[in-house]
């Protein structure tokens, strides 16, 4: 009698949606000031490295049928290049950010005349301090939220209403991993990346029982900014550095697309920081109006 083979699990086919990007180009970047624990005011820039950088990631994404705007860089804002802070748009609502730091507070302005000139169901500036999917990640259902460092419990709050959807809260407690959006990736609506040392045994707690089955990023992965990447759902563009990270995705059915942004990290930020979404979702209830 032939034995059976053994039973082979297999990775889940992946599905790819095509996504509506939001870049802006690092035409003034540089380190001037120190507002992360990842900026060093004395470490060159290479601008036309960081140009270039940003031009493959934005061909890349294109090459891979998503749709991308881009916002002009207004000159004193070297870190408008990082659109994921501008704010978060989820079914043609639009809230933009409103930064903690001073030297970053005019990007919010300059963002939200930019959303305003575009075709939203509704747009409204921020009442409390958030940075936009730095510290907000749409995960289909619900929205995750770190807070800890540049966010507080009042912005989820108003978040939350503004959206009409519910929002977790994550403790975020590593000074280098001050954004979620560095910390953890929403890969699907029910899949989803992250370093547990980032968070707070309670967001922890929380994460496992959302994401059973999250795919957990070691220390390497997290400080190569693997999981500032962005997922369309198949294809994951993210650094290359993080190995670990990259073998996991594929041993899941996720293809991962190798983009350099070491520039541009100089500055705290990989392809995510330089990438904001606009959401589609297909319950578009009117949102609520900042408090």
């Amino acid at each position: 009698m032939t034995a059976a083979a053994p039973l082979r699990a297999t990775a889940p086919a992946r599905v790819a949606t095509s996504r509506r990007y939001v870049l802006c180009r690092p035409d003034h970047f540089e380190v001037a000031y120190a507002i992360n624990p990842w900026m060093d005011p004395a470490t060159p820039v290479d601008r036309p490295r960081a140009l270039a950088q940003w031009e493959i990631l934005r061909a890349v994404l294109e090459d891979h049928g998503h749709s991308v705007e881009t916002v002009p860089c207004e000159p004193g804002l070297p870190d408008m290049v990082f659109a994921a802070n501008s704010g978060i748009v989820i079914g043609g609502h639009a809230l933009s950010a409103r930064f903690a730091h001073p030297e970053r507070a005019a990007e919010g302005p300059a963002f939200h005349r930019w959303f305003a000139a575009r075709e939203l169901r509704s747009l409204a500036p921020a009442s409390e301090t958030n940075e936009g999917e730095g510290d907000f990640a749409f995960a289909g259902h619900r929205i995750l939220a770190g807070v800890g460092f540049r966010c507080s419990l009042s912005a989820h709050a108003e978040v939350e209403r503004y959206f009409d959807l519910p929002v977790v809260s994550l403790e975020l407690v590593d000074p280098r991993f001050y954004h979620l959006d560095t910390a953890l990736m929403v890969l699907d609506d029910t899949t989803i990346a992250y370093y547990p040392a980032a968070f707070s045994p309670a967001a922890r707690d929380v994460l496992t029982t959302l994401y059973p089955d999250a795919i957990l990023a070691d220390e390497n992965d997290a400080l190569s900014f693997g999981l500032n990447g962005v997922s369309d759902g198949h294809h994951v563009f993210l650094d290359p550095g993080a190995t670990n990270l990259i073998a996991a995705l594929r041993a899941r059915g996720f293809a991962p697309i190798p983009v350099d942004m070491s520039e541009l990290r100089k500055g705290g930020g990989g392809v995510k920081c330089c990438v904001l979404e606009l959401h589609t979702r297909r319950d578009t209830p009117p949102p609520h109006s900042p408090a």
